[in-house]
Formats: C-alpha cells, structure tokens, sequence
C-alpha cells in the first residue's frame, strides 16, 4: 500500500496533482469533501466562513485530528492520495493507520498567486477580497498547517505553468507509484 498525504495552502495547486494522481490510477480520498458533506448533513451554510467555521468548531469539539479520523473508512486501495491534511495530529493518524506507507507531500506557491488562482476558480468560496484571502489563510495555519508543511517528506513548488506542474507531479508520482 502507498498513502501519500497531500499538504498545502489554498491555491497552491493540490487539484491538480489529484488531477493527474486519478489519471495515473490513484485513488483520492478529499478531506474538504469529507467535511463538506458533514456540513451539508448538519445545515451549515454552504460559504467558505460556514463550512471553515463547521470544520473549526469540529476540531475544537472533537481535536484536531477528527477529520483524519472520519477519513480512514474511505481509505482502502493500494495506491490513494488524501487530499488536504491540515495538522501533524492528522498526519499522525494516517501514519498510525498505515505505518511506513505515508508519505507526506506538499505543494508550495506563491502567496499572490494562490489568491489569483483561487479568484479565477470562481467556487462560491473564492475570497472576495485581499482581506478575506489572508483570514482564511490566518485559519488554516492556526490549524498548524504551517507545521505540516514544513515536515514535509517531498516538497513540489507551483510557480511555472500550469502544464508545468502538471508534468512535474506526473514525474512525482509515477516514481512513487
């Protein structure tokens, strides 16, 4: 079994390496998916602040690793990416579940560029403003996703094209495959 843990900051490219992880035969398993479809259980409104706020609130009530842990039962192929891991004490469920299979892999870009990729997304939760971008940033590294980053075991950084990075996860993977 091969699990890699996907780590980055809003923007910075994590779509895409899941993108190419599908085509190469990967199984993903999307921790904000996950979330979303808690809050779409409980009513949470459906906006970054609504569903970002559920997913806090839940961590405070539950610890830092519910998420992680409400992942595992989708978490069943030889080769599976999850996607958006947010904290080490997430992380640490992964490796207690799966050993020496995880691996933690983190996508790195620029900070202005995140922001204009996640606007021209157009999802109803792109931030609307500067401002509304640095909060939600502000709320994800209080999560310690700075701290998971850091301990990345590889590091991809996003900063050309788009076909760019696209060939550099597709190299990626295709060795860890």
């Amino acid at each position: 079994m091969r699990v890699l843990v996907l780590a980055g900051m809003p923007g910075s490219g994590k779509e895409e390496f899941v993108l190419v992880a599908k085509s190469l035969g990967y199984d993903v398993v999307c921790m904000g998916d996950v979330v979303r479809a808690e809050a779409a259980n409980r009513r949470v409104q459906d906006s970054d602040k609504g569903v970002g706020g559920f997913a806090n609130s839940e961590r405070q009530a539950h610890g830092n690793d519910i998420w992680a842990k409400r992942c595992l039962p989708y978490i069943n192929r030889k080769k599976t990416i999850i996607d958006g891991s947010r904290s080490l004490d997430e992380l640490e469920v992964f490796r207690q579940a799966f050993g020496k299979d995880v691996r933690l892999v983190a996508i790195h870009a620029p900070q202005r560029e995140r922001y204009q990729r996640l606007v021209q997304r157009g999802r109803r939760d792109a931030p609307k403003s500067w401002e509304e971008f640095l909060e939600r940033e502000r709320r994800e590294l209080s999560w310690g996703l700075g701290s998971l980053i850091a301990m990345a075991d590889d590091m991809l950084v996003n900063e050309g094209s788009l076909e760019d990075f696209k060939m550099k996860a597709k190299g990626f993977l295709e060795g860890r495959g």
